[in-house]
């Protein structure tokens, strides 16, 4: 994939990479925090490029592929916070960073990751039919 396809992408999942977390009421905003945290650390974004570029390449607008190019993120997300866990790897940083756990704590880390993996499938499922009327217009 040439670099300027691969910046392009990169920079529209970036974009777009908070707009299927749910929305949280102020007493889970430490939850919404923990889970933008991670998903917010950067990162190559290989998966969701991969995606957004196999959509293209198909004949699928972009657009109708970036609910799936932020599950596969957000699926990838929550494998990363999971892992680092003190009952997994127990690690400390994570691209230079506190991981999740150290800043938020195991039990609100454990929680974020399981969000995560919650709004992979919403994101996926929400507004289905209109992903597929952009898909097929």
């Amino acid at each position: 994939m040439p670099k300027a396809m691969q910046e392009t992408y990169k920079n529209f999942i970036e974009e777009h990479i908070l707009d299927f977390l749910p929305e949280i009421d102020h007493k889970s905003i430490t939850l919404y925090e923990s889970m933008k945290y991670s998903l917010s650390a950067g990162g190559k974004r290989i998966r969701p490029m991969l995606l957004l570029a196999a959509a293209e390449f198909t004949g699928c607008k972009i657009e109708a592929a970036v609910p799936y190019a932020c599950a596969i993120e957000y699926i990838h997300t929550y494998s990363l916070i999971h892992d680092d866990l003190p009952c997994m790897d127990d690690d400390d940083l994570r691209r230079g960073m506190p991981t999740n756990h150290k800043v938020y704590g195991e039990a609100m880390a454990t929680l974020a990751g399981d969000g995560l993996q919650a709004a992979a499938f919403e994101a996926m499922t929400k507004d289905m039919f209109l992903y597929l009327m952009i898909l097929f217009s």
